[in-house]
């Protein structure tokens, strides 16, 4: 699978979902998902965690910049819908384990999945606050005694790459950090509906309900697109 480099970082470009699953599975890779903010903001520290692993395109900063090299057929990949797609993929195939949330939240995110996904083979899962180093290390040997085909970890960058790839010493698997997805999955954060999805205004969106989160973060990645805009990325 190709991929190019912006600000030093680097992100896969795959054809399709299916291509990137395959791929990681194939290489027991992590998956980051890469936006305008982490090329941007990249630093030292950013860029090679996301360099060691597999970058992919999950906001529209990081699509407009790859269809800047010639990639004009590369859509955006959302890190909420993706962990969906490998599950139902591979639900009669493989297992998984669940870290992230608060307790009634990955208690609900289980329950959901039990629930549309019947065949669904969960070795373990816990919520995702890690308050001593024993919770971590006991965690992380949990993961490797049960040693699930998939792990998922929704606790926001960069901690929830830094413990995947402490996990994936211990053992390889597939894993993906997925931020805020549970809180989508269970309904507690409304997504944007179908048109602002289809019109690639999910941004624009989540700025509109969220703007005092959200607009300094955009205005500070305006610099990012007056690059994009001239080729300077």
């Amino acid at each position: 699978m190709v991929s190019e480099i912006f600000n030093g970082v680097k992100t896969y470009v795959p054809k399709t979902r299916k291509e990137l699953m395959e791929y990681v599975f194939q290489h027991k890779s992590i998956l980051i998902a890469v936006n305008a903010e982490k090329i941007h903001h990249a630093t030292d520290a950013t860029r090679s965690i996301i360099n060691r692993n597999v970058g992919y395109p999950d906001g529209m900063g990081a699509v407009w910049a790859i269809q800047k090299r010639g990639h004009k057929d590369i859509d955006r990949i959302p890190g909420c819908e993706l962990w969906l797609d490998i599950i139902a993929e591979f639900e009669n195939t493989k297992s998984f384990y669940l870290v992230g949330g608060k307790d009634e939240i990955i208690e609900k995110t289980i329950s959901n999945l039990k629930s549309e996904f019947p065949k669904i083979n969960i070795l373990g899962y816990r919520n995702g606050y890690l308050k001593e180093d024993s919770e971590r290390l006991a965690l992380i040997e949990d993961i490797a005694q049960k040693k699930p085909d998939v792990v998922f970890v929704a606790m926001g960058s960069p901690k929830q790459e830094l413990i995947m790839e402490e996990m994936h010493q211990k053992h390889p698997a597939v894993y993906q950090g997925l931020g805020g997805s549970f809180d989508v999955y269970t309904g507690i954060v409304n997504r944007a509906s179908k048109w602002w999805l289809d019109n690639k205004l999910e941004g624009v969106y989540r700025t509109m309900m969220e703007p005092r989160k959200r607009i300094m973060r955009d205005i500070r990645l305006i610099p990012y697109f007056i690059k994009l805009l001239f080729n300077k990325l």
